[in-house]
């Protein structure tokens, strides 16, 4: 027979069991466009931009649908009814976390961000409670936000006013306040350690981010035959994991059971508690991967959304003029600016909420999964099946925020100028798997620019006018186009 003939029966044969596979079995999955056998859906996405690809399908086939990365479902939650309705609502059966295949390569499925089950639940209760007996959402990590505000508009006044990139002197501010929880101790800006693990983790998201790694995580059997960026995903993770581990025996040559100094000595003694009970969650490994969860979304989400934050400033000069007449008539350029003073300054929180919504910094999430057979709106979701949830598709919903393309702080005050709130806010996730440092990461985006706006103006190396704000990449994070700007002290 025709090899070509045989190609045909054989691709035929599988386009029939992938329609028999979508349309069988325990769930009676939402409906959505006809995958291709082995390939799934992935031609009529674009992994340049999966969220607009989603925004188009979502208009085809509702806000609740399904697509195919490869032969597998994942069902794509669009709009703030829907992602409420299974995160919040039935948050518990939305609880899981979805395949994210670098993940696995990078041995990094324990820990906070992409463990399941039992060891997540452990896991993440142990570090809230310690996060927050270590002052999260307190007012002693604001006093350790303070200290590190002022620290970084040192380092901002040795640039002398001369155009600098600011992406490392961003990043260490908000690396140093998780570095002073976890390992007792902060680095200075310029140490080459320092340095190296804030340069990684930047390389850890931008790669994260391209259209290379959205292919290769539809199809993981890639990561492991052909060279690429996700190699350097994979050397950067486990160095990073090797420095935490090195930490973390220096804490145990040194602990002392009845006088914990930060987060790792909690977990070591928690270990020692746990070890007769052999619970496996409490684990050197579990150690590793969770500080380096801590680590990097405590430092590298901060520091992006800073540096957009400030290019966005950069593009909307009359905006900030706006934010430091607030500054100077709420706090003037002396002391230092504190949560207490939020209350007092509604342009500048609606600035900041509007700067993240706008940057969209995580357009679909982590990965979901659903933990038992759910029904939701009349389909019958299999346990297991992925879940894709579009916080693009809340935080742009034209119906809520008007003309969403703008960045326009408006969207978050009332005609009288006060602050407005709004529940489709959701730059952290919603539900059960909320960022663990949602408290944290809103106290230093507030701190952190308001201290920079009151000691400095922002001077552009170019006409505002030909600023692009576009992402150069938006998979896993919106990651802001390369810039220069000039620190013009007060």
């Amino acid at each position: 027979m025709d090899l070509a003939v045989v190609l045909v029966l054989c691709l035929s044969c599988l386009l029939l069991l992938s329609l028999w596979k979508q349309s069988s079995g325990k769930g009676k999955l939402p409906p959505g466009p006809t995958p291709l056998p082995i390939l799934g859906n992935i031609l009529q996405l674009d992994v340049k931009n999966i969220s607009k690809s989603l925004t188009n399908l979502s208009k085809v086939y509702g806000p609740v649908f399904t697509v195919y990365f490869g032969m597998k479902p994942i069902v794509v939650l669009h709009g703030y009814e829907a992602v409420k309705e299974a995160l919040i609502d039935l948050g518990e059966e939305f609880s899981g976390r979805g395949m994210f295949p670098l993940a696995e390569r990078a041995n990094i499925v324990n820990g906070i961000l992409f463990s399941n089950g039992k060891t997540w639940k452990e896991i993440r209760r142990f570090s809230l409670m310690t996060l927050r007996n270590f002052g999260m959402g307190k007012r002693s990590i604001e006093d350790r936000v303070q200290e590190e505000a002022c620290c970084l508009v040192e380092e901002l006044r040795k640039t002398n006013g001369l155009p600098c990139d600011p992406t490392f002197i961003l990043g260490c501010a908000p690396c140093n306040v998780i570095c002073s929880i976890i390992f007792q101790n902060r680095f200075d800006y310029k140490d080459p350690v320092f340095l190296d693990l804030m340069e990684r983790l930047n390389e850890i998201l931008r790669i994260l981010s391209s259209p290379w790694v959205q292919v290769c995580n539809n199809f993981p059997a890639l990561f492991d035959y052909l060279p690429g960026s996700h190699n350097k995903v994979l050397k950067n993770v486990a160095n990073l994991k090797s420095f935490v581990l090195e930490k973390a025996m220096e804490h145990k040559a040194s602990l002392d059971i009845n006088n914990p100094r930060d987060y790792i000595d909690c977990f070591l003694i928690r270990m020692e508690q746990e070890k007769q009970n052999q619970q496996l969650e409490f684990t050197l490994e579990n150690l590793t991967t969770t500080v380096f969860d801590l680590f990097g979304a405590g430092t590298e989400t901060m520091s992006t959304t800073l540096r957009y934050g400030l290019l966005l400033l950069l593009k909307h000069p009359e905006v900030t003029a706006k934010v430091q007449e607030e500054i100077d008539r709420v706090i003037g350029r002396h002391r230092s600016p504190c949560m207490q003073d939020r209350s007092h300054m509604p342009y500048t929180d609606a600035v900041v909420h509007e700067i993240q919504r706008y940057i969209d910094l995580v357009p679909s999430s982590l990965p979901h999964m659903v933990t038992h057979d759910i029904e939701l709106r009349n389909y019958i979701i299999p346990k297991g099946t992925g879940v894709l949830v579009s916080l693009t598709s809340v935080l742009y919903d034209d119906k809520v925020f008007p003309n969403p393309e703008m960045f326009d702080p408006g969207h978050f005050l009332d005609d009288s100028g006060n602050f407005k709130k709004s529940d489709h806010f959701m730059p952290f996730s919603a539900g059960k798997r909320i960022c663990a440092g949602e408290s944290l990461a809103r106290m230093e985006v507030f701190l952190f620019l308001t201290v920079i706006l009151q000691k400095f103006t922002l001077k552009s190396v170019v006409d505002p006018k030909d600023i692009d704000t576009t992402p150069i990449a938006n998979g896993f994070a919106s990651v802001p186009p390369p810039y220069k700007l000039c620190f013009i002290p007060l």
